[in-house]
Formats: structure tokens, C-alpha cells, sequence
């Protein structure tokens, strides 16, 4: 609906988009701009495509100062846009009223948290009729290219849309506390590591061996062990042949008495 001023031509144009031709005609005004074309609908988004994969783009550093800077937020990566925060307060900035900032969970650390502000984002797309298919899953799995190109597409709608009205980020955000999520790459690393010893292919062997009984002894016996039974056997065999000797020396008494 157009605002309390504004009044319907008798085709449903704003009469601040229409012109009249000689004949008196009203006959509605399109306005084409550098970015495309606008929306007739009143109050309604400028779509804006990429049409050309030379269009002049910002660096991944210039694009993550602008985002700061506009919303006024920390983050130092294009990776930690996956949060889908950030898009949800440039609508509100485009759009005031178009999507609820309350609900909106600018501390979020997790993928569902990002699904949930990509849908808050969806739904104001659909609102203000944008065209543009949100490559969600892509973007909350936290990759640099799928966020790097989404984010250079969202600062040329910005650019069409933005009417140059003063907004102040912090203060829309009502308290809220906007904290950078975690670089997906240091979600990764950051993980608890397994025990290097129990992944080892030799600790079951390890810990099903019996425990080694304080104070037992060897099974190889020792020099010294080895030299008393050598010692032992050899008495046994002088006794066995001493007495050999003497059966001998009896029997031969026996058989011959007078020797």
C-alpha cells in the first residue's frame, strides 16, 4: 500500500512512477539504473544478477571492512558470514520492519543457529519479493568461496537498494551482543584428539599381557646358577665312578681269592 500521501493512478501505479504522454494519457514510469531494473511494486526490493563474471569485485578484506564498518561488527574472516547474522541486519537496515532482529541469534556457534537466521533471511527475501535463491546449506558449512561469492552479490543489491537514510546498528540490535562465531577451520582443529596409545594397534596386546610380579625372577637363569649345577653334576659322576671301581675290585676278590 502506498504511504498516506501517496495516491493510486488508475492502473495502480504510484503517481510518483508515472508520467503522462500529450495526450494526457498516464502511462507508467520504469527507471532503469546501472544495477537493473526497479521493482514497480511500492515499497518493494531491487532485484540485481550477475550477468558477467568480470564484474568489478571487492577483495575479501575490503568486502569483511565494509560489513564491519556498515553494521558494525568484528568479524576478520569472509568464513564467519556462514552465521547468516550479518544479511539479516542489512535487511533491517534496507527494509525496517521486514524481518524481527530479536530473533535473530547474533551469538550463534552452531549450524542449526545459522540455519535459523538463514530462514529469518529467506522469509524477508520473500517479503520484499527478492529473487534471490539462498544457497543455504553451502553457506553454514562455513566455505570461503560459497560465502565470498554470496557476500559480493549481497553488496550489489546493497548498493541498489541502500536510499541513504541514517541507521544505527548497535541500537537496532537492542542489546543484543554480537559476537563473530568461530572460524570454521578452528571448529575443526579444536575437536578433542584420541589418545595416541589407545589407537596404537599394539595396546590390546599391551594390556591383555600378564603384569610383571614384583621380586620374580627371570626365566633364563644366571652365570652363577649355571655354574653350581655344572659343580654338582660333576661330584655325582666322581662318586658314581668310585663306586663302580669298588664293585669291580669285589668282584674280582670273589673270582680270584688267592690274587
Amino acid at each position: 500500500m502506498p504511504g498516506p500521501t501517496q495516491t493510486l493512478s488508475p492502473n495502480g501505479e504510484n503517481n510518483n512512477d508515472i508520467i503522462q504522454d500529450n495526450n494526457g494519457t498516464i502511462i507508467p514510469f520504469r527507471k532503469h539504473t546501472v544495477r537493473g531494473e526497479r521493482s514497480y511494486s511500492w515499497g518493494m526490493a531491487v532485484n540485481v544478477y550477475s550477468t558477467s563474471i568480470t564484474q568489478e569485485t571487492m577483495s575479501r578484506h575490503d568486502i569483511i571492512a565494509w560489513v564491519n564498518d556498515i553494521v558494525s561488527l568484528n568479524y576478520t574472516k569472509v568464513e564467519q558470514l556462514c552465521s547468516g547474522a550479518a544479511y539479516c541486519q542489512f535487511m533491517d537496515m534496507l527494509f525496517p520492519g521486514c524481518i524481527s532482529l530479536k530473533k535473530v541469534k547474533f551469538q550463534a556457534k552452531l549450524e542449526h543457529e545459522y540455519i535459523h537466521n538463514f530462514k529469518l533471511l529467506q522469509a524477508s527475501f520473500k517479503r520484499m519479493n527478492v529473487d534471490k535463491v539462498i544457497p543455504v546449506e553451502k553457506l553454514v558449512k562455513g566455505r570461503f568461496q560459497d560465502n565470498l561469492d554470496f557476500i559480493q552479490w549481497f553488496k550489489k543489491f546493497y548498493d541498489a537498494n541502500y536510499d541513504g537514510k541514517e541507521y544505527d546498528p548497535v541500537e537496532a540490535r537492542q542489546g543484543q551482543d554480537a559476537i563473530p562465531p568461530p572460524d570454521p577451520g578452528e571448529q575443526i582443529f579444536n575437536l578433542p584428539k584420541k589418545s595416541h596409545h589407545a589407537n596404537s594397534p599394539t595396546a590390546g596386546a599391551a594390556k591383555s599381557s600378564p603384569a610383571a610380579k614384583p621380586g620374580s625372577t627371570p626365566s633364563r637363569p644366571s652365570s652363577a646358577k649355571r655354574a653350581s649345577s655344572s659343580g654338582s653334576a660333576s661330584r655325582s659322576d666322581k662318586d658314581l665312578e668310585t663306586q663302580v671301581i669298588h664293585l669291580n675290585e669285589q668282584v674280582m676278590h670273589q673270582l680270584w681269592p688267592h690274587l
